[in-house]
């Protein structure tokens, strides 16, 4: 499939930093640490084919075609050497697209991602898209919910669960399928030692899906790395702790600036 012009958003100052979401998600997941990052660069974030204000092309999606869709964005913009933010799922777009197009990554960060997995490890994650694929989407909200935040953060900022849910929900089915079909079937074990820009790896604690277990594998395979794992966090740590975040990414940021 051919690379699609997603919807866009640029702001701040200095190296383009691009800034790509996880499933069912939007660009404004990274609003909460937007304003320090665009002090000192360039901030890019786009909503993936099919979510937000993208156009919904016709599923399957692969990785590369998501891949695709971030390098022609890319040239869009006429950006030579780009950095790569990325949660969940953009965690493992970014890696991927320095393994594609090594020249122009000048450094990525997988927040909350998934490699390594072992046969329990997959089967859990494919097991959630089947019972999707079965029941809809919505009926497993509650499982996806529990394993992306906190109890006290579900319980003590409703408001940001509502729109997160209305985001699930506001993604074609279809799409937001497909997507989860990448995540749960993408392993980028055989591969991650190709990535060979600066990375920065961070999870929480308590992110089943994307364990620390699993991140501590990713940062071991890739061969210029460093790994954050924030305490007492599940999967959404962008929404439930940005101000936690925005520490770790924005000192290795400044560091690989002129990368």
């Amino acid at each position: 499939m051919s690379a699609v012009d997603v919807s866009y958003t640029v702001s701040g100052d200095g190296p383009p930093l691009y800034m790509v979401h996880g499933i069912g998600s939007r660009r404004i997941t990274w609003d909460g640490i937007i304003p320090e990052l665009e002090k000192h660069f360039t901030c890019v974030r786009y909503d993936l084919r099919g979510h937000g204000e993208s156009p919904v092309t016709p599923v399957p999606y692969s990785l590369d075609d998501l891949v695709g869709d971030l390098e022609r964005l890319r040239q869009k913009l006429g950006h030579d050497r780009i950095h790569v933010i990325g949660h969940s799922l953009g965690g493992q777009i970014g890696p991927a697209y320095a393994r594609a197009y090594p020249e122009y990554a000048a450094s990525v960060i997988l927040l909350s991602t998934a490699a390594g997995r072992n046969e329990d490890d997959s089967q859990k994650v494919k097991g959630v898209v089947a019972k999707m694929r079965a029941e809809g989407v919505e009926p497993v909200l509650g499982t996806l919910l529990d394993r992306w935040y906190t109890d006290d953060f579900i319980e003590a900022q409703p408001a940001a669960i509502s729109d997160r849910i209305k985001q699930v929900l506001g993604t074609p089915e279809e799409v937001f399928l497909s997507v989860f079909d990448i995540y749960a079937g993408t392993e980028m074990a055989p591969w991650l030692h190709e990535v060979i820009c600066p990375c920065l790896v961070m999870t929480g604690e308590f992110d089943g899906g994307c364990s620390p277990r699993l991140n501590r594998f990713i940062a071991g395979e890739l061969p210029n790395s460093e790994l954050v794992v924030l305490n007492g966090l599940k999967h959404s740590i962008l929404i439930e702790a940005p101000d936690r975040v925005i520490g770790p990414v924005r000192d290795f940021l400044l560091r690989h600036r002129s990368a």
